[in-house]
């Protein structure tokens, strides 16, 4: 059993704070995995624009939930709202892949997880420090992808590998912020959601890369 209450100010030992995250990421990939596996024909026969207008509202309702300070029931709920569209969009884009491509990319994206995190452990002040930069990229890579969605430009391989770290930087970086907060089960459950966001998209990069590499093959 977990020492979960360490303190007076009912903050969890280091151990039980970190399961807890990690508890928290895999309820949110397997409520994925059984929408991906279940309810792939619904979400097809949904209109894209509607799902994609759904998408962000509930996403960022659950994002904004989630940053509610001192209630770890709210947090929680905010964070299956920020799942549940993830899940939606996820059920709709697998289908352009192969079973074998996905299960590839899910093994890289575990295995780069635990590397990111376990970086982020050993030296936190040096992903900490690369907060401004990890933003300012990830706003470019924002603005660009828009104008190539516009412009009907399909982006190299290399361009989603770039992504794809920038990805692994904020896993590590949103590692070792989520350090630095007291160990209390609200602040656990807020800083799975930043880490599930930057796994599923490392993730769907990672898909997205080898899928175009081995179309050119």
């Amino acid at each position: 059993m977990y020492d979960y209450v360490e303190n007076k100010h009912g903050e969890l030992s280091i151990r039980a704070y970190n399961v807890t995250i990690g508890l928290v990421l895999l309820w949110g990939f397997s409520i994925n995995v059984l929408m991906c596996k279940f309810c792939t024909d619904i979400f097809m026969s949904w209109n894209f624009i509607a799902v994609l207008i759904g998408y962000f509202i509930v996403a960022i309702a659950g994002i904004m939930m989630s940053k509610l300070r001192g209630n770890p029931l709210i947090s929680f709920i905010g964070y299956n709202l920020v799942v549940l569209p993830v899940g939606v969009v996820l059920s709709i884009a697998l289908t352009e892949y192969d079973q074998i491509s996905i299960m590839n990319a899910l093994i890289t994206t575990s295995i780069v997880t635990i590397i990111m995190i376990v970086l982020a452990s050993i030296i936190p002040n040096v992903f900490l420090s690369m907060g401004r930069i990890l933003i300012a990229c990830l706003t470019c890579v924002i603005i660009c992808e828009s104008i190539f969605m516009l412009i009907g430009f399909a982006t190299p391989s290399l361009w989603d590998i770039c992504v794809a770290l920038i990805f692994c930087g904020y896993i590590a970086y949103d590692w070792a912020e989520a350090q630095t907060k007291p160990h209390t089960l609200d602040n656990a459950i807020d800083s799975v959601v930043g880490l599930y966001l930057d796994i599923i998209n490392l993730f769907l990069r990672i898909l997205s890369s080898s899928h175009k590499l081995s179309k050119k093959e």
